[in-house]
């Protein structure tokens, strides 16, 4: 049976050592930042590049198709310009 109250997440995640940051969006966010922490997928951006992802920034979407508009935006210069502004000092 289909959910109407599915939500999905845009998340924003920095790390301090090499000074990166990492823009995604899923479903269930608690999942998916253990999946990063465990580097379950030895071969992603996150588990080769640092062992330091800090989630800096969420945002809830009611549908997917908002979730990977946001997610784009954020992708963009601006959108990475907004969130060095939530990097922790």
């Amino acid at each position: 049976m289909y959910n109407l109250m599915m939500s999905y997440f845009v998340y924003a995640l920095y790390s301090k050592t090499a000074l990166k940051l990492y823009v995604g969006q899923t479903q269930d966010l608690t999942s998916r930042l253990k999946l990063h922490e465990d580097k379950t997928f030895k071969n992603s951006y996150t588990a080769k590049t640092a062992d330091d992802w800090l989630l800096i920034y969420s945002e809830k979407k009611s549908t997917r198709f908002e979730a990977l508009a946001r997610e784009k935006q954020l992708k963009s210069f601006r959108g990475r310009e907004f969130l060095r502004q939530h990097i922790p000092g």
